[in-house]
């Protein structure tokens, strides 16, 4: 099992100080990793559930053969891994943020989302999400305003608990319409949360969206030995 605690990577960002760290369990008797920002937990490999199924579930609403898909936030790879998984994607273009996160799963510090990096369909651009869809020229350098068919965000705790002010006006019709403009004319847009759905925001997306399900994802939760859920909003124009 290795050492009961080590923190793998740690570095100060403009939103706080982020680490990489892989613990043993001693009840569970596995290796656990973990990010932190400061001291506030950010994801964990106990709870990959609903981040797999971000990518699922987004991806199984589009009907085309050869996708291309954006990953906002690269974190533990799970959503990027997920995407991959999926034959008809024939490109995917992860953003983040932090580029020592990127430099993560280049070195290979994660094992369960091995390959990744190495896929040559996976491309990483270090760049702020937010920034690039406020700034209206898009997630690509080398093709500004490219359109995509899939758009995946796994950044914020929810559209109410952001992580940093800045994000927050994404979360309004104007900011949902500048990513919508990003998508492909039956792109889909897919939204990880940590809080239940939330009426207001569902209702928000359907000012942009021509259709949105807010789907419950429920999973085993080893600490408190009952369940928990996270939520996965859908949303096409």
């Amino acid at each position: 099992m290795g050492a009961r605690f080590e923190e793998l990577a740690w570095r100060e960002t403009p939103i706080g100080e982020i680490s990489l760290r892989r613990r043993l369990d001693p009840a569970l008797q596995v290796e656990v990793y973990e990010v932190k920002l400061d001291d506030e937990y950010l994801m964990s490999s106990l709870f990959p559930v609903a981040e797999i199924e971000l990518a699922r579930l987004g991806l199984a609403a589009l009907t085309g053969d050869t996708l291309d898909v954006v990953v906002g936030g690269l974190g533990l790879g799970y959503t990027a891994k997920a995407a991959l998984d999926d034959p008809r994607v024939r490109s995917l273009l992860v953003v983040e943020a932090i580029e020592d996160v990127i430099d993560w799963h280049r070195r290979g510090l994660l094992p369960f989302t091995a390959g990744l990096a190495e896929d040559p369909r996976t491309r990483f651009v270090q760049a702020d999400f937010f920034a690039a869809v406020a700034g209206g020229t898009g997630f690509d350098a080398d093709e500004p305003g490219r359109r995509f068919d899939a758009v995946l965000l796994d950044v914020d705790h929810s559209p109410r608990n952001v992580l940093h002010p800045s994000h927050a006006d994404f979360y309004t019709p104007q900011g949902l319409r500048r990513l919508a403009a990003l998508l492909r004319p039956e792109g889909v847009f897919a939204l990880w949360s940590d809080d239940p759905p939330d009426d207001a925001f569902t209702a928000t997306l359907g000012e942009v969206f021509g259709t949105t399900q807010a789907h419950v994802v429920p999973f085993a939760n080893p600490l408190t030995g009952g369940q928990s859920a996270n939520t996965v909003y859908v949303s096409q124009p």
